[in-house]
């Protein structure tokens, strides 16, 4: 049976009336007429008419539709990028454009953290001016971005003057609410994480990280009135229990909350490298007053008119940090914007570390990976997916280059690569260098798989909705693998001779699965969904989730002769001597 224009038509028309009645429209006997294209106001008022279907997924901390605003935290300058700060930078990266593909307006901040008594240390011992040092290490950071494909639209210093003017303006804001005072300090310290610790959080001598620390003796601070905000603090975490993921890092917060908060020094006197106290230039801003103010000062604060970057965006809808410094972030960043009258975040997700082959990563142990080295070896996208699909957004994982190699040659190039390949090359060989101009009925088993390509974008749309990466990652690898087994089962090498129409709907039907995982991908694999997108002859305005089922792929498009996208790697074999 062949399939024509108006049969297109008559689909369309109904396709839009609901996600039941859009998949039966698609998988009835017409279906593969669907894939013929109108014109292109048709297509372009039937891509409007199915917006809203595509929105992002609704949560409790998130309507799924309006601006979002995702951060990274600054990076600590005090030296050069690692494995880490890809990890949590990749991370904010699949999330924003998945969110851009959803089409909401997307707003991603990135970032450097550049004062405190650490960073005016590592210039000192360098022997060169502090804003030197912390120009150059700041730009390794950019670069870093650069180099992961990371999409940020924005990459802030809190050296920047306006961050300092917005940083000063929130000070004084806290003074005239009467949440700071002039007190002294006495205490532990830990200078490499710009952290003050009680006695009973010590383990063995040291902070809780494993810094050193050291005794604090009275020295003049201001103190903001933390101690004053703990029943608030745990209200709000009550009456907003998704605020902080996953639930075990609520649970830390929560405990340490419940054991009681005190006053929190927010100025130093004992080096000069911070923004300056207003009215007392002989106080500098504890860092991390400073530091978190960058999720506004970004925003233009303390413009908040109507209009504004800030009334759009803010409060943040997602800020993806490390767990070493979620205290900040769910204790003492709800704190002073509580202070200060400024809506909370809406959600914090802290992540895991990782290690190295079964051993904590530290300079000592010499086994610290640099991203630059992995991407150098593996290339950008191999190593964003290992990353964000190996293990558990959330928990801690465990790197290692055979790891690494295994996962990408068995997802990457043996079933996403190898599946590519092979469609496309027959397609080349045995449709006339086009996709097929004709295809015949769909079978139960093309409607199966059309559907599961079909439900690809919602159930990774509930995943990454909840910050669930690595599962997001799993349903692409699992369409891929039915796939796979799709095209093993119907053989279409062996329909050539006997079936030449069955073949080339089969070819048709994974084509068009492929269409689904590439754009789907897009956000994890940027350059390799792209890649196949472009070898597919999709055009790149037709790459969105609001295209995936308004714009199947034209049946007679030309194609080029295919070209691998995932080259194997190989594992290097020990020489014995």
């Amino acid at each position: 049976m062949k399939f024509n224009l108006n049969m297109f038509l008559t689909t369309s028309s109904i396709f839009c009336f609901s996600r039941s009645m859009a998949f039966q429209s698609f998988t009835s006997s017409n279906a593969a007429a669907f894939a013929r294209r109108t014109v292109a106001s048709t297509s372009s008022s039937l891509s409007r008419g199915c917006h809203r279907l595509y929105a992002s997924k609704a949560t409790s901390f998130d309507d799924g539709e309006g601006p979002f605003y995702i951060t990274t935290p600054i990076y600590y300058v005090n030296d050069k990028p690692h494995i880490g700060h890809a990890y949590t930078s990749v991370a904010c990266d699949v999330l924003a454009r998945f969110m851009r593909l959803s089409g909401r307006d997307v707003m991603f901040l990135s970032g450097t953290d550049e004062h405190g008594q650490k960073v005016e240390a590592s210039a000192q011992k360098l022997g060169i001016p502090t804003q030197d040092f912390v120009d150059g290490v700041s730009v390794n950071f950019r670069d870093l971005l650069e180099l992961m494909n990371v999409s940020n639209d924005q990459f802030i210093r809190t050296t920047d003057s306006d961050h300092k003017a917005a940083v000063q303006h929130m000070w004084d804001k806290l003074i005239e609410k009467g949440a700071i005072y002039l007190g002294a300090y006495e205490g532990w310290y830990s200078v490499r994480d710009e952290c003050y610790y009680n006695e009973s959080e010590l383990v063995d001598g040291k902070a809780p990280t494993g810094a050193e620390v050291e005794w604090v003796t009275k020295e003049p601070s201001y103190f903001f009135k933390l101690s004053e905000y703990e029943d608030k603090l745990l209200q709000f975490y009550e009456e907003n229990p998704e605020f902080i993921a996953p639930q075990s890092r609520r649970n830390e917060v929560l405990a340490f909350v419940k054991g009681g908060l005190r006053d929190l020094s927010v100025s130093r006197t004992s080096f000069k490298w911070g923004v300056p106290v207003p009215g007392d230039d002989d106080h500098v801003m504890y860092v991390w007053i400073d530091a978190l103010a960058n999720y506004i000062s970004a925003l233009g604060y303390p413009d908040e008119e109507a209009g504004s970057k800030f009334e759009k965006f803010w409060p943040a809808s997602v800020h993806i940090v490390g767990k070493d410094i979620l205290r900040f972030h769910a204790v003492y960043w709800p704190a002073f914007l509580m202070a200060a009258d400024l809506p909370l975040p809406k959600r914090l997700f802290a992540h895991g570390w990782w290690t190295k082959e079964g051993e904590k990563i530290s300079k000592s142990l010499g086994n610290v990976i640099d991203p630059v080295d992995l991407v150098e070896k593996y290339g950008v996208d191999q190593t964003r997916f290992f990353l964000m699909s190996e293990v558990t957004f959330g928990s801690d994982g465990d790197f290692s280059d055979e790891k690494l190699i295994q996962k990408v040659n068995t997802n990457l190039a043996n079933e996403l690569g190898n599946l590519c390949q092979r469609t496309l090359s027959m397609v080349f060989k045995n449709c006339g260098k086009t996709v097929p101009a004709e295809i015949g009925e769909y079978a139960e088993e093309d409607k199966a798989l059309l559907k599961k390509a079909k439900d690809l974008k919602e159930e990774a749309s509930e995943h990454i909705a909840n910050q669930r990466i690595n599962k997001y990652a799993e349903s692409c690898i699992s369409l891929v693998w039915e796939a796979n087994k799709y095209i093993d089962e119907m053989a279409p090498w062996a329909l050539k001779k006997t079936d030449p129409e069955r073949m080339a709907t089969v070819l048709y039907v994974i084509l068009e699965t492929l269409r689904h995982i590439s754009i789907v991908y897009q956000p994890l694999i940027p350059s390799s969904a792209n890649a196949i997108l472009d070898q597919l002859t999709v055009p790149e305005s037709e790459r969105t989730f609001a295209h995936l089922e308004s714009s199947p792929i034209k049946f007679g498009s030309p194609i080029s002769k295919p070209q691998g996208v995932f080259p194997r790697i190989e594992m290097e074999v020990p020489q014995i001597a």
